[in-house]
């Protein structure tokens, strides 16, 4: 992908805009639908080289931003994220500010709680690990101004994404489509906001049996419906572009029913 810069502030600015889903607030607790807002930082940290997190880390708030090294703001696929998690890490309650860098990365099974990204760098969160057991959890948050991806899915095992709101976007998960190492990728989706501008809700790779079920999506503001719920690709370990292979529900692959997709 070619890199490209975009004009980012510093801290990125924290501003209110309406989630209808349920989302996980600081207390920890799901707040009632219709009533989640942007949370507001309990303070900002620039951050200058990648923090390594295990265990559990709650940082009750914090915005962490990027700077020196992390801080070009631009999409090169080759910089390093804000935060790297260990296998088993979970951090709760953090706020990703602006510049976001490659955001976080997981290294094995991780956990994200309440996790708020303000804008989006080249991806908001990857996901790695060679176990087909690893089991990926993303639990309330959200993710503002992806151009491209908001979870790259590159790993082996399961992603498990809800309670969480996206704000354009270009694809808000996406199975890797060329690594040079490919998996199976399991997704689940469930109770997820997506509000337009966006591209794909999801991405899989149909040959390597990928697949990904939705429930509970709410699109918001596509009123020509352009938005696609799941695209099937061929994937490839060669680093060439994946070709298209249909979208839709089919029960296989993309598993959802009519039902769960609502436009409002």
């Amino acid at each position: 992908m070619t890199s490209s810069i975009r004009p980012r502030a510093l801290t990125g600015a924290v501003t209110t805009f309406g989630l209808t889903v349920g989302m996980l607030m600081a207390s920890g607790t799901l707040s009632p639908a219709d009533a989640a807002t942007w949370p507001t930082a309990s303070g900002s940290k620039a951050v200058t080289s990648t923090i390594s997190v295990s265990g559990t880390k709650d940082y009750a708030m914090l915005r962490l931003y990027g700077s020196g090294d992390l801080g070009t703001g631009s999409q090169d696929e080759d910089q390093g994220p804000i935060l790297e998690l260990a296998p088993g890490a979970v951090v709760k309650n953090v706020i990703i500010g602006s510049p976001a860098a490659d955001g976080i990365h997981c290294l094995g099974a991780c956990t994200l709680q309440n996790v708020w990204w303000e804008d989006v760098g080249e991806d908001a969160a990857t996901f790695l690990g060679s176990s087909s057991s690893n089991v990926y959890t993303v639990n309330g948050g959200g993710a503002k101004e992806a151009s491209d991806k908001v979870f790259q899915f590159n790993g082996a095992g399961t992603l498990n994404v809800s309670n969480f709101a996206a704000q354009t976007f270009g694809t808000f998960v996406r199975s890797c489509g060329n690594c040079k190492t490919q998996y199976k990728r399991t997704i689940n989706l469930n109770t997820i906001e997506a509000t337009y501008k966006g591209s794909r809700i999801a991405g899989i790779n149909t040959n390597y049996g990928d697949s990904a079920t939705l429930k509970a999506i709410t699109i918001v503001g596509d009123t020509s419906k352009k938005m696609i719920p799941c695209q099937k690709y061929i994937g490839n370990n060669t680093g060439a572009e994946p070709t298209t292979n249909g979208t839709g529900s089919d029960g296989t692959y993309c598993k959802y029913a009519s039902s769960d997709i609502t436009y409002k």
